[in-house]
């Protein structure tokens, strides 16, 4: 039973691997085979979620893995649909910025202010995450002819993942810089008390 308790994070490696088939089939323009893996995916991110709080698997690894396996996927499915003309190159830069700004702003407060606890998404990241999901895949539905797209839906999907992601980008730097701030005051209040 204890091995079981690495199940969640070997369900996440598993959908990091599966990003090479999903950018196979999408490159091939075998978006049927593409929108399985992609739909594979997400219930395996359903899975190892459900098993890790039911079970009380959850650890750091986890926290850190799961969200960049999510990432990574939308990151692959964007880059190749906006390289294919589906996504305006806009769009796909502004999903890898907010991300880079991230993983580059965690990367900071765990270097200058201290170890990051495990970060709970906030609900307009949450939002964010399912939106640009939802777009890949009613573009991959449309692809591979399971759903009539329409322009003007196309639009709505594309501007409402836009300004998503920019609320929720503007959201982590605001919350995080304001943590790491009350972080380093507490730091010089501690070091003066002790002198």
């Amino acid at each position: 039973m204890y091995g079981l308790r690495y199940l969640p994070n070997i369900i996440t490696i598993m959908r990091f691997l599966a990003m090479g088939p999903l950018v196979y089939f999408m490159l091939e323009k075998r978006y049927d085979d593409a929108l399985l893996v992609a739909l594979l995916a997400a219930i395996s991110d359903g899975l190892d979620g459900f098993l890790a709080k039911r079970f009380g698997w959850a650890g750091w690894l986890g926290s850190i893995l799961d969200p960049l396996a999510d990432k990574f996927m939308i990151l692959c499915c964007y880059a190749v649909l906006s390289w294919q003309g589906y996504i305006p190159v806009w769009l796909a830069v502004l999903v890898v910025f907010r991300d880079i700004i991230i993983i580059a702003g965690a990367t900071l407060y765990h270097f200058a202010i201290g170890r990051m606890k495990q970060a709970q998404p906030t609900v307009l990241s949450k939002i964010n995450t399912t939106m640009q999901f939802l777009f890949v895949l009613a573009l991959l539905l449309d692809l591979a002819g399971l759903l009539d797209l329409s322009e003007s839906w196309i639009r709505l999907l594309m501007w409402t993942v836009a300004l998503t992601t920019v609320l929720s980008g503007v959201q982590y730097v605001w919350t995080w810089t304001r943590k790491a701030m009350q972080a380093k005051n507490a730091k010089m209040i501690s070091g003066a008390i002790n002198e």
